[in-house]
């Protein structure tokens, strides 16, 4: 049984120094355009800076994997195209990518470009994970986070190709890859321009009596003064209905799923994924170090409790969640 490999999120080139000098096996990044889905202003790379980190990481004996992850609006396809050559032309040992169409063109115009498939193509059977196989090459699967640890492990007998979990960071809505939320919202979402609750469509109102998220204009929450809240997204919002106010959509936690990571390697998962390429190098670092820790411990024999609780406080909203890992409602 192997290692799991350390996936780890690289939003610029002082991100992915951090990740990989605090232990990262390979970090995932994106171009600076509307063909990855963390596309923000001040995060990403340029072609030239991502050929440079490829470089770097490749002295270290890391990998780099290019998010090209966002599907492709009809009459703009050569911007994503472009975005596959690039990150071949720079060297990236892998792309990730959803679009059927983006696929396509990379397995027959760049044959020797390594496939990974996007958790936005939220393929979680056999016969979805063997259709991408046999059609376009894809290597490797990321799982969208609603499996549990004994789903995964009657998967990966069945599929050709490695799995990839999340085991740390935010938590979308149990439908990879179909938002519509942040659309109706704000006009943009990350399944086509790269971005969930643009910053330009966030604000508060803060009184004596409340913090008001706003996002689009819409009110979506409320909280007291002293209440902890984290970045307004509207899937996370507090919403009445039927008299009474709920999460309905899902609780701003955050996932950790570091307690499972010796479950995850039984079932037979490759690799282990950190999300948060909107975050900053500080938190890469951490995350990446403690993983890393945990990872080694694992492979020693030793248990790995004592790491599970170092990130407690990166928790979105002070909470944690193992998310659909453990699936206690069934």
């Amino acid at each position: 049984m192997g290692s799991l490999e350390l996936v780890c999120p690289a939003g610029s080139p002082a991100m992915l120094r951090a990740a990989i000098e605090a232990g990262a096996d390979a970090v995932y990044c994106g171009l600076r355009d509307e063909t990855n889905a963390r596309n923000f202003p001040g995060l990403n790379f340029s072609p030239a800076e991502l050929a440079d980190a490829c470089a770097w990481a490749h002295a270290r004996g890391a990998k780099v994997l290019v998010a090209i992850n966002t599907f492709a609006r009809a009459g703009a396809v050569d911007t994503w195209r472009a975005s596959v050559d690039a990150a071949a032309g720079a060297g990236a040992d892998a792309i990730i990518a959803a679009d059927l169409g983006v696929l396509a063109y990379a397995h027959e115009a760049r044959p020797g470009l390594r496939l990974h498939l996007s958790v936005q193509a939220a393929a979680n059977s056999p016969e979805s994970i063997r259709f991408y196989a046999e059609t376009y090459g894809v290597k490797r699967v990321v799982l969208p986070r609603v499996l549990s640890a004994p789903e995964i492990a009657a998967l990966v007998p069945r599929v050709p190709v490695e799995i990839e979990a999340f085991v740390f960071g935010g938590l979308c809505v149990m439908a990879e890859g179909r938002c519509a939320l942040s659309s109706y919202a704000t006009g943009r979402s990350p399944n086509l321009s790269g971005v969930c609750s643009p910053p330009e469509a966030v604000a508060f109102d803060r009184s004596a009596e409340a913090l008001i998220p706003r996002l689009g204009g819409l009110a979506i929450d409320a909280y007291a003064p002293d209440e902890p809240a984290g970045y307004p997204t509207l899937c996370k919002g507090r919403f009445e209905a039927q008299g009474d106010a709920a999460y309905l959509f899902e609780e701003p936690v955050s996932l950790n799923a570091m307690s499972l990571l010796k479950a995850l390697r039984a079932a037979g998962v490759t690799a282990v994924k950190i999300e948060g390429r909107q975050r900053g190098k500080a938190y890469v670092a951490r995350v990446a170090a403690a993983f890393r820790a945990a990872i080694d411990a694992l492979d020693r024999g030793e248990d790995t409790e004592a790491y599970e609780r170092l990130l407690s406080d990166l928790a979105e909203g002070g909470r944690e969640t193992a998310g659909a890992y453990r699936k206690k409602w069934r």
